[in-house]
């Protein structure tokens, strides 16, 4: 299973995306891929997506059975703690 979240990227770039995946929300991507699509079909993305950000899950064989990529300026950053791989939501400026 792979899942790639894309944020602020062209509608052409998304509409490329669903050839090989299904959009089940804006923005999000889910498909079962080769690893050589999966990769190529990842530099495309970080290649064409301007100032917009991306994240990469998908199944490996470590302690959370999956990896994470991140490119770009998403709106959350992954954080890695002591191997294991955590969600940081920025706080708001007020």
């Amino acid at each position: 299973m792979v899942i790639m979240i894309v944020e602020r990227i062209a509608p052409g770039l998304r509409g490329e995306m669903t050839r090989w995946m299904l959009e089940p929300k804006t923005g999000v991507f889910v498909g079962t891929l080769s690893a050589m699509v999966r990769d190529r079909l990842w530099e495309r993305v970080c290649q064409k997506m301007g100032d917009g950000g991306a994240i990469l899950i998908y199944n490996t064989d470590n302690e959370q059975g999956f990896a994470i990529k991140v490119e770009g300026n998403p709106s959350r950053c992954i954080v890695d703690f002591e191997g294991i791989s955590l969600v940081r939501i920025p706080q708001l400026q007020t």
